[in-house]
């Protein structure tokens, strides 16, 4: 009777590149090769199409994955299949781990009771209009605190990523960057942080003399991070804080770019059109008040107003004046001012952080740095409150313009002229006159640069994302507070006083804040990085040179944390040498503990104990080589074995209990020098007998499986990469065939509606068993939407 139930099966029209299930739900993530996808965040130029590596948070929220050919790593939220956050990398990442610490100590206990405190002091951050929010959605839901969706819980866990040329990187909660590690060699093929932050395992493939790939376990020492686990929490919660806030600020001023319109260039282009076309050398302003003074004009002026700009199209101009500069000023008081707030909170916090040098200084905290971004920012800060004055003004400068120039057309066109628009004092008069002679001054360099001679809009020059100084900056000459500073010796070089940058644009001020925030909180990780030091280094074997030149994406060894013995567990094979044979090596995650039985050999011969009939005496007999391996739990593995030729290479899925295999008392004594598979015959290895542990994959060329022991389901990959079928592991197949079948059936319609896609290049199956129908209604309307989609 085979073990283990099939509760799905299907064939995918791409290869698939990566796999993995959630550690919290039935759902598996495959990345295929071109990017397909059933709903939802379609592959762009700005995301990329290469998946290289993807693997889930703890929690099973997010979904992380890298992209070869834009070198990103992209957060994914899974309920709803948006983008969360993004970032650039050096080189394109090759493999990743998410590991969340399990270390708890009353330190920390308090930490994460204090943890909400920002929200007695700070409001919560408005959410960014919908209607703006087109191309990122991390702020555009309707909970205002969407920002907290990053962090997940208070306890910390740390995003590791590895590359070419030993690149090893780890962000905590995924975003901010703790560590840069460097001394790595060759190309990383896997990560394993351990979960109390003693150590880091990685595989990596480096080139020998003899120029042939090397399959190398690298131990990395990261006590740094578990001594001071409580100041980096803290730390790395702040700063987290930090990026999130950036990004908000980054998308509060994409809104409003995205709120001013070009129509409020028009009237800069058909002014400058008219001094190009018109004959006479009278200057634009001496027109306009000519209109103004004795309500005459020249035909030039009167075919600019009545013919290209006309009484529709003033009124359409003002109101859209009036909207724009509204949206932006309620973008400006609701969204960068209140982030710019807790921008300064939570830096203020890092800067007391840095002054408790006992604590944090071995982290790399600088004051002096965390001072200069704090500066930043309330530059940023006054610059954004120049703009509402610039907002305010204009807004005053264009209503009474506008409400004077739509009298005077009116009475150029003889009509009537409502009775409260008539009255205008000498006030007004006086007003629009300097309105007149400020902007409607002709400009040659303003030309030679922008090909326009005028800049009545002056809140455009704001939002431009450009190095250049403004065109017309604010008139600060009557400003009391800029005279007393100038003239005071002690203030006027103060670094108390915010800096105004007052020729500068409002997004020339955010990317130098962006700059010097981003050189702040690069520092601690420079500092962490060169902390780690190797602890071992050990070759273990040649890889065999067909399966060099073949590009697989699943390969062995395969790393796991066990994190109650506290151990880095490898299981790897070596094909060249002994390829009836599995290897597991144990490295304590504290490189000075010794481990007894650190190296074991399991034989794959005479494996199967089958007593159905007379072929049990010939199958005891063969000699099975291992596919694939990993660890379902700290106690099993799960294996994909294949069988010799004259059992038409049939493949096997087994589970291996490692606890008989560990048994043996024998140490073995290895020269630390010399490559393992060199010395393989000194290491001691025993059989293994699997009872009803196995299953026989019939009609199906396996070659690779992923699992999940928590909930306790393995999913098989075929070697063409096309092929896959999944199990639920801990029950048997029904006796009676009849329903069998009827199961597979179910469950194979299941597995065809239920694809659904996770992020750019990747796709996520659930499969769901009797057991869990309660589940299936969650999932309803995406079935049938899904079905439509199949059909179709």
């Amino acid at each position: 009777m085979p073990a283990f139930r099939q509760v799905g099966e299907k064939q995918l029209p791409n290869l698939v590149v990566c796999m993995a299930w959630s550690p919290k739900r039935d759902l598996i993530a495959l990345a295929n090769t071109n990017g397909e996808r059933v709903w939802s965040l379609p592959p762009c130029e700005s995301t990329g199409k290469e998946i290289t590596a993807l693997f889930w948070r703890p929690d099973g929220k997010i979904l992380a994955f890298s992209l070869g050919d834009t070198k990103q790593v992209v957060l994914c939220g899974v309920e709803k299949a948006e983008i969360l956050h993004m970032f650039q990398m050096q080189s394109p990442v090759t493999c990743m781990n998410w590991m969340e610490v399990t270390e708890d100590n009353s330190v920390l206990s308090s930490f994460y009771s204090s943890e909400d405190e920002s929200k007695l002091f700070l409001p919560k951050l408005p959410t960014l209009p919908k209607s703006y929010s087109t191309t990122l959605k991390i702020f555009s839901e309707e909970k205002s605190d969407e920002i907290l969706n990053l962090f997940g819980e208070v306890r910390l866990n740390i995003l590791v990523l590895g590359g070419e040329s030993g690149f090893v990187e780890l962000y905590a909660y995924g975003m901010y960057k703790i560590a840069t590690l460097s001394g790595v060699s060759g190309t990383c093929q896997s990560l394993s942080l351990s979960s109390d932050l003693k150590s880091l395992s990685v595989i990596t493939k480096v080139r020998s003399a003899d120029n042939r790939a090397e399959i190398c376990y690298i131990q990395l020492d990261t006590s740094l991070l578990s001594d001071c686990l409580p100041e980096l929490t803290r730390m790395a919660r702040k700063f987290t804080h930090i990026s999130t806030l950036l990004q908000y600020l980054h998308l509060s001023l994409t809104c409003m770019c995205e709120a001013w319109e070009d129509i409020l260039m028009q009237m800069d282009l058909r002014l400058t059109k008219f001094v190009q076309e018109k004959n006479t050398s009278t200057q634009v302003q001496d027109e306009f008040l000519e209109l103004l003074l004795w309500g005459q004009s020249s035909p030039e002026l009167q075919a600019l107003l009545m013919n290209q700009l006309t009484v529709k199209g003033l009124k359409k101009l003002g109101q859209s004046i009036e909207s724009s500069y509204s949206s932006i000023q309620k973008l400006v008081i609701s969204h960068l001012q209140s982030g710019s707030e807790a921008l300064l909170y939570h830096l203020s916090e890092v800067r007391g952080m840095s002054l408790w040098k006992q604590k944090f200084e071995r982290l790399g905290l600088d004051s002096d740095a965390i001072d200069g971004a704090i500066t930043a920012v309330g530059s940023f800060s006054l610059k954004a409150n120049e703009l509402l004055q610039v907002i305010d003004k204009s807004m005053k400068n264009f209503k009474a313009f506008f409400r004077w120039l739509y009298v005077a057309m009116l009475r150029m066109c003889d009509e009537h002229v409502p009775p409260e628009l008539n009255k205008m004092t000498q006030k007004d008069i006086a007003f629009v006159a300097d309105f007149l002679s400020e902007h409607f001054s002709e400009n040659e360099e303003l030309f030679n640069r922008k090909g326009k001679y005028f800049n009545v809009e002056r809140v455009g020059q704001y939002l431009k994302d450009e190095d250049e100084d403004l065109v017309s900056p604010p008139n600060t000459t009557e400003n009391q507070w800029l005279k007393f500073l100038q003239q005071s010796t002690y203030l006027k070089e103060s670094p108390l006083v915010f800096p105004s940058y007052p020729q500068k644009s409002l997004h020339f001020v955010k990317k130098m804040m962006e700059t010097v925030i981003e050189q702040c909180l690069q520092e601690p990780s420079e500092v962490i990085g060169k902390s780690v030091k190797q602890a071992v280094f050990l070759p273990l074997y040649t890889m065999p040179e067909k399966m060099e030149n073949t590009p697989r994406f699943f390969e062995l060894p395969s790393l796991w944390n066990d994190k109650k013995a506290k151990t880095h567990c490898v299981v790897f094979c070596m094909p060249e040498v002994s390829p009836s044979r599995l290897y597991i090596l144990k490295k304590g995650t504290d490189s000075n503990r010794h481990i007894p039985n650190s190296l074991m050999c399991v034989d794959l011969s005479h494996y199967l104990d089958d007593t159905d009939g007379d072929g049990a005496a010939a199958q005891s007999q063969c000699v099975f080589s291992c596919l694939d391996a990993c660890f379902y739990d700290n106690e099993m593995l799960t294996v994909v074995l294949q069988g010799p030729e004259k059992l038409n290479s049939r493949c096997v899925l087994a589970q291996l209990p490692l606890a008989s295999t560990l048994s043996c008392e024998t140490e073995v004594s290895l020269d630390p020098n010399v490559r393992l598979d060199q010395q393989c015959s000194a290491i001691p290895c025993q059989g293994m007998m699997l009872g009803n542990q196995w299953r026989e994959l019939e009609n199906m060329k396996a070659q690779f499986v992923a699992v999940n022991g928590i909930r306790k389901v393995a999913c098989v990959l075929s070697s063409n990469l096309r092929h896959i079928r999944v199990f639920e592991m801990d029950v048997e197949d029904e006796d009676d065939e009849g329903v069998d079948s009827q199961n597979v059936s179910t469950d194979q319609d299941g597995l065809e509606t239920t694809v659904i896609s996770q992020g750019p290049a990747e796709e996520s199956l659930e499969f769901e068993g009797e057991a869990k129908e309660q589940e299936r209604d969650v999932f309803q309307k995406t079935v049938e939407h899904l079905k439509s989609e199949e059909a179709l």
